[in-house]
């Protein structure tokens, strides 16, 4: 049990630090580091424990998002940035490229390599299985991160203090 908590710490602590890389390379101010990787964190937490609970990726995924949309932007309103500021670099560590480099690497051997029938229709639903994963992957996150931003706009964000 404990093997698993620290896989999961370890997994969140760099999803935190890969979000505060991005962070640094979308030039974020400087006061809103901390939040960027504390946000990181804890969608990283939310993404590995779900998966670790046999929760598909895609939902891991739009519920890590979504709780970096929903919590980055009562701290935007109260750190006084805007809410992308927030939003976006938390989440993009979570990009399926593992996928994407799986469809791709399934693409260039059914095109150019393999020639036997049956492994051709391995390939090919390998190239459907991880396309259509990256894909609803990459909806999760759109989604999951700009539905707050739509639930809660601009002036409803204003009201949280009273």
């Amino acid at each position: 049990m404990t093997d698993i908590i620290i896989k999961l710490l370890e997994a969140s602590v760099w999803s935190g630090m890969a979000a505060v890389g991005f962070g640094i390379l979308f030039n974020i101010p400087k006061n809103t580091i901390y939040t960027v990787f504390l946000l990181g964190a804890g969608a990283g937490f939310i993404k590995f424990l779900l998966i670790h609970l046999n929760i598909h990726v895609v939902p891991a995924t739009f519920l890590a998002s979504f709780f970096v949309g929903i919590v980055g932007i009562p701290l935007a309103h109260k750190i006084h940035q805007t809410p992308v500021v927030f939003s976006i670099p938390p989440v993009i560590p979570m990009i399926p490229g593992f996928f994407a480099y799986k469809t791709v690497v399934s693409v260039m051997n059914f095109l150019f390599i393999v020639e036997d029938p049956d492994k051709r229709l391995l390939l090919i639903d390998s190239i459907f299985t991880n396309g259509f994963t990256m894909l609803f992957v990459l909806i999760s996150i759109t989604v999951g991160a700009g539905l707050p931003m739509l639930m809660l706009r601009k002036d409803t964000v204003k009201r949280l203090d009273e």
